[in-house]
Order: C-alpha cells, then sequence, then structure tokens
C-alpha cells in the first residue's frame, strides 16, 4: 500500500473521470463506447448542413449517428461522411442516403435501403449519397416565378385600389343590399303562396281531373259504330233529297230547276198585282150592288 500514496490515487481518481467524462460526452451524442458497431462511409456532393453525432434513420427508426465528416480538398464536391450503424442492420447492395432537412433547422440522415436479399455491403464500403431538400427546394425553384410575377401583382393591387376607390361601389353595393332585401320580400311571399295559393290549385287541378276521368269514362260507355252508322244514315238521305231537289222529275225539282215556272209564277204575281191596283180604282167594275135588283148598266 506505500505505492498508493496521495499523489497516485488522485492520479487514478482523475484518469477514472476523465474515462467518465468522455463517455458522457459520447453517451450524449448518441454513441454508445461500449456497444460494438460497424461503420460505413456515404458520398455526397454537399453536406447541406450535415454535422457530427447527427442522426442515421432507416425506415424512420434511427439505427446510427454520423461519427465523422471529411472534406475531399483534391476534388471539390465531395463530402464524405463516416456513420456508425448497428452491427445488426444489413445494407443491402443499391440502396442509397439521402440527407433531409428538418423543421427545426437540423439536418438527418436517411438511409434508402434496396430490395437486395443476396448482395449486401460490407463494413468500410462506401455507399452513394443525395439531397433531398423537401418544401424548401420547392420553395427555391418558386421563388424567380415569384420574383416575376411581383411586378403584375404590384399592378393588380394598383387597379383594385383604383376600381375599390370609384365612388360607384358603394352605390352598388346599396343596390345589392336593396335587392337582397327584394328579394327576401319575394321569397316571404312565395312561401306564403306555396302555403296558401298552390295547395288549391292542386286541388282544383285534381277536381278537373276527376272530372276528366268521368267524361273519359262516359266516352267509353258510347256506342261509336252505331252512332257513326246513324250519321252515315243520315248523310246518305240528306244525298238522297239533294239529288231529287236537282232532277226534274218531282214536283220540288221542277219548282226549283225549272226557270219557265219561275217566270210564269213572277208574270202571275205581276198580273195580280195589276188586277188589284185596278179593282182598287175601279171596283164598279168587278161588284155590281143594287137596292132593287137592277143592274147598272
Amino acid at each position: 500500500m506505500k505505492y498508493l500514496t496521495k499523489e497516485v490515487r488522485i492520479g487514478i481518481a482523475g484518469i477514472i473521470a476523465l474515462c467518465i467524462l468522455v463517455y458522457g460526452i459520447n453517451y450524449l451524442k448518441g454513441i454508445d463506447m461500449f456497444k460494438p458497431s460497424s461503420y460505413f462511409y456515404v458520398k455526397f456532393s454537399n453536406s447541406n448542413g450535415l454535422t457530427k453525432s447527427s442522426p442515421v434513420f432507416a425506415d424512420g427508426y434511427r439505427v446510427g449517428i454520423v461519427r465523422d465528416l471529411y472534406y475531399n480538398y483534391e476534388k471539390q464536391g465531395n463530402v464524405i461522411a463516416e456513420i456508425d450503424v448497428d452491427p445488426e442492420l444489413r445494407i443491402p447492395k443499391g440502396s442509397t442516403a439521402e440527407l433531409a432537412a428538418e423543421l427545426m433547422g437540423g439536418v438527418k440522415m436517411n438511409l434508402l435501403l434496396a430490395n437486395n436479399p443476396r448482395e449486401k455491403y460490407r463494413i468500410g464500403d462506401t455507399i452513394p449519397g443525395n439531397i433531398n431538400n423537401g418544401i424548401m427546394e420547392k420553395v427555391t425553384t418558386m421563388m424567380p416565378k415569384v420574383e416575376k410575377m411581383l411586378p403584375k401583382l404590384d399592378s393588380i393591387l394598383a387597379s383594385l385600389n383604383i376600381i375599390l376607390g370609384d365612388p360607384a361601389i358603394p352605390k352598388t353595393l346599396h343596390s345589392l343590399q336593396n335587392t337582397m332585401a327584394d328579394m327576401e320580400v319575394t321569397s316571404h311571399q312565395l312561401q306564403k303562396l306555396m302555403g296558401n295559393d298552390i295547395p288549391q290549385l292542386t286541388n282544383k287541378l285534381n277536381t278537373i281531373g276527376d272530372n276528366f276521368i268521368a267524361i273519359s269514362n262516359n266516352l267509353k260507355g258510347i256506342d261509336y259504330s252505331t252512332t257513326f252508322a246513324k250519321v252515315d244514315s243520315t248523310l246518305a238521305n240528306i244525298k238522297s233529297v239533294t239529288e231529287r231537289l236537282n232532277r226534274k222529275d218531282n214536283t220540288i225539282g221542277l219548282l226549283l230547276n225549272d226557270p219557265s215556272l219561275y217566270y210564269n209564277l213572277s208574270t202571275t204575281s205581276a198580273n195580280a198585282a195589276s188586277l188589284l191596283e185596278d179593282l182598287k180604282s175601279h171596283p164598279k167594275r168587278y161588284v155590281h150592288f143594287s137596292l132593287f135588283g137592277k143592274k147598272d148598266k
């Protein structure tokens, strides 16, 4: 125990404290010094803000961390990230890694595992990587278009200010308000009409429909064949009478078709008229009356 002097014990305590400090720092970084691990290299053209101790995910599950970053000064555009992953993780050949920006500003690495059950990357192999900016990349792409649209937006806003400053706008809004009020009144009237007049009209239409049905039933009961037969018989009789009136072998036909009879009747009528006039003028020529029975000579 003579070698365990105060100074030795202080030195041993310092070494133990230093080991605990190193282990604590690595533990806070996510590095488990007592857990076996496997390392791989991932090659990127841009680190995109990736830092040491950044998490590495596979299918959304954390499988490791970024242990170190290297930059190739001889060949620009080459950044090598050394990752430390769980030794139980199998990385098939054809897999890639991508850098994705998080909402809080950090960057994480995602391993996109390929479907290759035969071949896999060995420890120390280099995996190709790419950058996925996500929404920020879309925003960056849209910025030039937005810049081109800004002058047009300014002109549109100026036009809107001119339109909104037109005194006709309040009048138009007031007219619209009055129109809406009129439409509300019309709507109430339509509701009243639908509630009172329409049912009455519907009842009347139903009554008219019932009357039409009754008339239709009555028409169904008519013997149309007998009726049309009677009509045909009547028309035939009328035709026969008309034909007889046009012939001269009967009295009425002679009266209607013989012009000489008309002339004779006219002459007789004229003579009768002349006789009546003469009778009025000289009644004594035709009527003789004597109290003593003598004739007037």
